[in-house]
């Protein structure tokens, strides 16, 4: 969310499949949501408006409905503010603007987003929900998603590519529960079974987590060492130049 120009889409590391989707899934709702960007924007509503509104509004699904256990209303408030991402990344497109400042405020508050889902589902198994292992099991997918993220950045801070295709990234985490807790929250409507979705899903977000960081931790760990090693090649050069 409140992603600038220059980062929004950004598809570097991904693997094909992954890039390829999100082009033209972001193709798709650039055209439907233009119309409704250009409304707001002629109304004086900025990109960061947006961006902190959505935010808002997944934060106010995932606390508010998740730990009563109502996943299916939740998922629904939660899908529609969630296209707020993109929203304020097309009024930013529209006006042209691009700053380190949207970049910064879309990171921050994606990690808040994030954040607030798992823990309403990790409120859900401490409290009705009555399950103290799906509930450390969230607070794992909720520690481990910020954790992938921190690595990332500070190995790009330090001057590192940190080229890897994680086995589940953001986008994987986010579709994978709420997917199952949409689904799952229809065990309410009469559909039998389908609430063993969200803990199957929990469980594939948490393993494919930690796969993810340690995939992300070795590969910075092997790029720094390739840093390392062409840094002091460079000054013997120069020692013996």
């Amino acid at each position: 969310m409140g992603q600038p120009v220059a980062n929004r889409g950004r598809a570097a590391h991904r693997p094909p499949g992954k890039a390829m989707l999100n082009k033209y899934a972001r193709a798709f709702f650039t055209r439907v949501l233009t119309p409704f960007a250009a409304f707001l924007i002629r109304r004086g509503v900025s990109p960061d408006a947006v961006t902190l509104i959505g935010t808002a509004g997944v934060m106010a699904g995932a606390l508010v409905f998740f730990p009563r256990g109502e996943f299916f209303w939740g998922t629904i408030v939660i899908t529609l503010f969630v296209f707020s991402d993109l929203v304020d990344g097309n009024m930013a497109r529209q006006l042209g603007r691009s700053s380190r400042w949207g970049a910064f405020l879309d990171s921050t508050l994606d990690r808040v987003a994030d954040s607030a889902i798992f823990g309403g589902l990790a409120l859900w198994y401490a409290g009705s929900g009555d399950d103290n292992i799906l509930c450390a099991v969230s607070i794992f997918c909720l520690a481990s998603g910020q954790v992938v993220s921190y690595t990332k950045a500070r190995g790009e801070a330090i001057g590192l590519p940190v080229a890897v295709n994680g086995l589940v990234e953001r986008a994987e985490r986010l579709v994978i529960t709420l997917v199952a807790a949409g689904l799952a929250g229809l065990h309410k409507f009469g559909v039998p079974g389908i609430d063993v979705l969200l803990p199957v899903a929990l469980w594939i977000v948490a393993v494919g987590s930690l796969v993810t960081l340690v995939q992300r931790v070795v590969t910075v760990r092997r790029e720094s060492a390739e840093a390392d090693a062409a840094a002091g090649a460079a000054q013997g050069s120069e020692a013996t130049s």
